[in-house]
C-alpha cells in the first residue's frame, strides 16, 4: 500500500507541481495517474522512489516513510519502468535484466538464470538474452524493461508511460501481456499515462490530475466514467464516456433469439453450428463482423451489433457454435435499463 498524506512539491522558482495530495494506492492493485501535461502526475510518481523529494507531507510504503530510507536501497526494492525502456546499451539483454539482483548480492550465474526465466515470462525467447538493446524492436525493448523491473521481485512497481513510445498494435499486445503478468504476480503498481483509455483499461483505480498538481478525482474506472467529480474530469474523460462505461457491464443476461430468425432480410449461415456470415435473399454472403461469448461486455456486443449488416450480434459457446442472436434494439434497451438502475429509477 502506498499512501500520500498531504504531499506537495514546490520548486525553487515558486512553481507548484503537486498540491496537497492525499490518496492511497491499494496493495496488489494497479493505480493509474492520468491527466494533461504539466499536471504533476510524473512528479507524484517519482516522489515515491525519491527521484524527486517532496517539499512537504509524507509518503509511506506499507506504513514506512520513504524519506526515512536510504534512496539507493529504496529504489532497489521498487521496480521502475520508463518510456523507451531505459536499457543499458552496452550490456546484453540478459545482463540488463540481471542488474539489480547482482547489486543485491546474487551470483552473476544465478542472476542470469533468473533473467532468462523472466524473459520467457514477458513473452521473449531466452535466445534474445544474448542480443543488445539496439538489436530489438521498440516493443521487445519495453518487455525487457518490464523484466528488469521484475528481476528483484519487488513488491512495488512504478511505470512512467511505459507503452507510449510504440505503435498501437504493439501497445495493445504489451497492455494485454501486462495485465496477464499482473494477474499472476499481484504487484502494487503505480503507472503514469496521458491516455485516459489506457488508464481505464489497465487501472483498478484511476487518479485524475488537473493543472496545478491538484487531484481532481480518485475512483475506479467504472465510477469515473459514470460519475465524474466535476466539469474538468467530465471533459478529460470524454463525451463518449457512456459508451466506454459499457465495458464494465456484462452481456451474459441479454435475451437471445433463435439463430434461424430472419433479421432485416438476412439469415445467419452456419457451418457445423459455427456462424460464417449473413445471407440475403439473392444468396449474397455478408460478414458477421465477429461473435461474442457470455463473458463479454455490453460494449463488445453493442459494437458488434452496430457493425453487423443485420444489426444483430451473434453469441457463441466455448466451442464457437452459435447460441443465438441479439438485435441492436435489445442492446439499446439493456443500456437504457442500466442507466435507469444507476440513477435509482429502475423498475
Amino acid at each position: 500500500m502506498i499512501e500520500f498524506d498531504q504531499v506537495s512539491k514546490r520548486y525553487a522558482d515558486g512553481t507548484l507541481a503537486v498540491g496537497d495530495l492525499s490518496m492511497t494506492a491499494p496493495s496488489g492493485a494497479i493505480t493509474v495517474f492520468v491527466g494533461p501535461s504539466g499536471c504533476g502526475k510524473t512528479t507524484s510518481l517519482r516522489m515515491i522512489n525519491r527521484m524527486v523529494e517532496p517539499t512537504s507531507g509524507t509518503i509511506r510504503i506499507d506504513g514506512e516513510d520513504v524519506t526515512a530510507q536510504d534512496p539507493a536501497l529504496l529504489r532497489r526494492r521498487i521496480g521502475y519502468v520508463i518510456q523507451h525502456a531505459g536499457l543499458f546499451p552496452h550490456r546484453t539483454v540478459l545482463d540488463n535484466v540481471a542488474t539489480v539482483p547482482v547489486l543485491e548480492g546474487v551470483s552473476r550465474a544465478e542472476a542470469r538464470r533468473r533473467a532468462g526465466e523472466l524473459l520467457e515470462r514477458v513473452g521473449l525467447t531466452a535466445a534474445m538474452g544474448k542480443r543488445y538493446p539496439a538489436q530489438l524492436s521498440g516493443g521487445q525493448q519495453q518487455r525487457v524493461g518490464v523484466a528488469r523491473a521484475l528481476a528483484a521481485d519487488p513488491p512495488v512497481m512504478l511505470m512512467d508511460e511505459p507503452f507510449s513510445a510504440v505503435d498501437p498494435v504493439v501497445r495493445e499486445s504489451l497492455q494485454q501481456e501486462f495485465l496477464r503478468l499482473q494477474g499472476e504476480l499481484g504487484k502494487t503498481i503505480v503507472m503514469v499515462t496521458h491516455d485516459i483509455d489506457e488508464a481505464i483499461k489497465l487501472g483498478d483505480h484511476v487518479a485524475v490530475f488537473a493543472e496545478g498538481g491538484r487531484l481532481a478525482q480518485f475512483a475506479t474506472p467504472e465510477d469515473l466514467l459514470a460519475a465524474p467529480a466535476d466539469e474538468f474530469v467530465a471533459g478529460f474523460v470524454g463525451r463518449d464516456r457512456g459508451y466506454r462505461g459499457l465495458s464494465f457491464a456484462s452481456a451474459a443476461d441479454l435475451p437471445l433469439e433463435p439463430t434461424t430468425t430472419e433479421i432485416e432480410g438476412l439469415v445467419l449461415v452456419l457451418d457445423d453450428g459455427r456462424p460464417v456470415g449473413w445471407q440475403d435473399a439473392a444468396g449474397r454472403r455478408l460478414p458477421t463482423e465477429g461473435t461474442f461469448g457470455s463473458a463479454d461486455s455490453l460494449r463488445a456486443v453493442a459494437d458488434l451489433a452496430i457493425l453487423s449488416p443485420a444489426g444483430a450480434a451473434v453469441r457463441v459457446d466455448a466451442e464457437g457454435r452459435a447460441e443465438g442472436v441479439v438485435r441492436q434494439a435489445v442492446v439499446a434497451e439493456a443500456v437504457r435499463r442500466r442507466q435507469l438502475d444507476r440513477l435509482g429509477g429502475g423498475a
